[in-house]
């Protein structure tokens, strides 16, 4: 079996709550955790919500990495999709992690497009 992609899921509770509504930060974090994991940036949009929280999207020849947050509840969730086998997922979740600075977090992987080699 071969998947045609990598879905990783985190989930990061106890973050600092001024980093979670820091859309600059979130922004320049995200890009450098893209270039980090070897991704290829093509786009990116993030918008900040009023009262807070932020949410954004890298958009990544691979496919693409967003984060949504919530800086009441200290959790933000991460998505990191890459359709590469060369993409390091956790080098960018590691850039994250230090601006955010989780209490604690999971990780889910899944497999994305699970074929038999060389069927459909």
């Amino acid at each position: 079996m071969r998947e045609l992609g990598r879905h990783f899921i985190f989930e990061l509770y106890g973050c600092e709550e001024k980093a979670l509504d820091d859309l600059e930060g979130i922004e320049l974090t995200m890009e450098n955790g893209a270039k980090a994991a070897g991704a290829t940036i093509c786009g990116k949009v993030f918008h900040r919500f009023s009262p807070q929280g932020v949410t954004g999207v890298v958009i990544i020849a691979e496919s693409h990495f967003s984060i949504h947050t919530w800086p009441e509840f200290g959790y933000a969730a991460v998505d990191i999709f890459t359709c590469s086998q060369t993409t390091e997922p956790m080098k960018a979740y590691d850039t994250l992690v230090a601006l955010l600075k989780p209490k604690s977090s999971t990780v889910m992987e899944l497999k994305r497009g699970m074929f038999k080699e060389g069927k459909e």
